[in-house]
This record gives structure tokens, sequence and C-alpha cells, in this order.
């Protein structure tokens, strides 16, 4: 096991045993779609990874952990990078590896026709389902490490509340005795969406049934302005729901009526596994509460409970 000593950790976080074994993949599985902002074809395998090891990407003989460290900034996901390549649109994948208990993982990534150094993970339907789906394929088994030894899983409780925010949005987080997750959006412009909340504890069972199903959005009125800056090429009312200022929901039905905020929750856990560390639990034991987040101030999160901001 992972001293203690090593995990790095703040006054806002205590590690506590789960009393559970780490696991992974009882086997590989593979995955093959088109991606979002690209629009390119994209084959994704998902290997079992030794205990200890947490979970990364593999591209091009590159390895990228799924950690804070690499992280960056960039317009409607989340990208890693690394040595000069780049990996975006990772929440959904680490969402579900997160919200499944895959503690570690290889992810192998094949970018069809490109030869550059950003991969990017395939969109499906806009949920997280379809890795949901993979992982029930294969199943889970214990993780050991190089020497066939099993590792118990540690989980990073929340000792006093903290926030972060920009502008009028923010993402805060009080102790709790489980996870628990509260969040709100407001578009006023679109009131087929309004501002609507979402709440829930979160656990494998809940987090298969209840939010890993939720698509993402977006307003009709401004995918112009993504597609000149380059974004969501690969963007169709099969991968999203859409909707319209004036027309609402140009792809009914929704599969919750409050889609919207129940997939900002999603990408919220996928955000914060990078907190993961050694194949420990990334999400903290904590209550979160956001309004008008995005990846970026999720990132914050996770860097403030670390300290380096």
């Amino acid at each position: 096991m992972v001293a203690l000593a090593a995990l790095r950790s703040s006054k806002f976080i205590s590690w506590k045993p789960t009393g559970r074994l780490q696991q992974t993949l009882a086997s590989c599985v593979e995955r093959r779609g088109n991606t979002l902002h690209s629009g390119k074809a994209s084959v994704v395998k998902l290997c079992p990874g030794f205990a200890g090891e947490g979970r990364y990407f593999y591209f091009r003989s590159n390895l990228i952990p799924a950690s804070i460290d690499y992280a960056h900034e960039s317009p409607l996901c989340t990208t890693l990078y690394k040595d000069g390549f780049r990996v975006r649109t990772v929440e959904h994948l680490l969402s579900a590896l997160e919200g499944t208990g895959v503690d570690n993982c290889r992810i192998d990534i094949q970018n069809l026709d490109s030869e550059g150094d950003c991969a990017e993970i395939p969109i499906f339907d806009g949920s997280a389902s379809e890795w949901v789906a993979a992982v029930e394929e294969v199943g889970l088994k214990v993780a050991t490490d190089h020497h066939g030894d099993s590792c118990e899983k540690l989980a990073p409780h929340l000792n006093e509340p903290m926030f972060v925010f920009r502008n009028d949005s923010f993402v805060a987080a009080f102790p709790s005795t489980m996870i628990q997750m509260t969040y709100g959006i407001n578009f006023p412009q679109a009131s087929s969406i309004g501002c609507q909340w979402f709440s829930t504890p979160v656990d494998n069972l809940l987090y298969s049934k209840q939010i890993a199903f939720s698509r993402t959005f977006c307003i009709y009125e401004e995918i112009e302005q993504m597609r000149n800056a380059g974004l969501i090429k690969g963007g169709s009312l099969e991968n999203a729901i859409v909707c319209s200022v004036h027309k609402g929901w140009l792809n009914p039905p929704l599969r919750f009526n409050d889609e919207p905020s129940r997939h900002k929750v999603l990408d919220l856990i996928g955000d914060l596994s990078l907190f993961a560390q050694f194949g420990y639990q990334g999400v903290p034991v904590a209550h979160f509460v956001a309004y008008k987040g995005g990846h970026a101030l999720h990132a914050d999160l996770v860097r403030r409970l670390i300290g380096t901001i």
C-alpha cells in the first residue's frame, strides 16, 4: 500500500479506509465512435490496470495520468496535457470510471484520420452511458500490483468547508458522512431550461441509474459561434440535447425533466476524479453545491483541495 505520507493532501482532506479493495476491469473492452470537437473517429480501449497505478491515458507511446497536475483549461471540455500531447473531452469517460468504481485502468486511444498530437474521446450520445455499458460488459475484479498483492482503497474526506468562484458562478464543498451533489444552472434566455437544480447522494448504483444517462446540452443559437471557434465539428442532434431560445427543445424527449442539471453533476464527478491518487477514490466524501459552474471551475476546486491555489 502507498504510504499516507506519499498522498498529496492539505488541511481540507483526511484519507480514511473504505473497507474495500481497489478494483480494475476484469478484461479489456473497446469502443469506437466520433468525437465532438474534431468530428473525427476515435478508438478507445479500456484495459485492466495494476493496483496503485490509478487511471491513465496512453496515446502515441505517451502516458498521461488522469490527474489534476495535467489538466489544462480548454473550451467546453476537460483536457489533459503532458510532454506536448493532449487528450481532450475526457470528463464523461472519467466520470463513468469513477462512478462505477474502476480505480485502476489503462486507457489506450487511437484517433483515426489524425496524425497530430491531440487525441479526443468519442462523444457517443453525449452521456456516460456507453462507458458504463462497457464496464458492465466485462465486469470488475480486485486489482493487484506487480507482485500480485491487493491494496485497500482509501477515500478522501473533507475536513472543513471550502469554495471557489468566478463572477456569479461557484462550487462549494461541505463536510458530510456521504457524497452528495447539488447543482444549479440558469439559462434565462432559454425558458425550456431556465433555472433548475438537481440534488442526489452518489454511489455506484445511483450513478448508473440517475446520472450516467444524462446528455450534454447546448443552446441552438450559440452553435454557429462555437463552430466558428473550431469547436463541436462533430456535434449533432444525436450526441446532445439542443434547446432553441424561441422553439424550446429541438430533439425531445428528455430522459429526465432536469436532464441538463443532472449532466452537470456527471461532469463534476468526472472533473473531481482528477483528485484520484494511486488508485484511491477521487471524489472526496463531502456535500458539493455548485451554481453555474463549468470544467474550469471544477478544476479550480480540485486545485484548492490540494492547496495549489
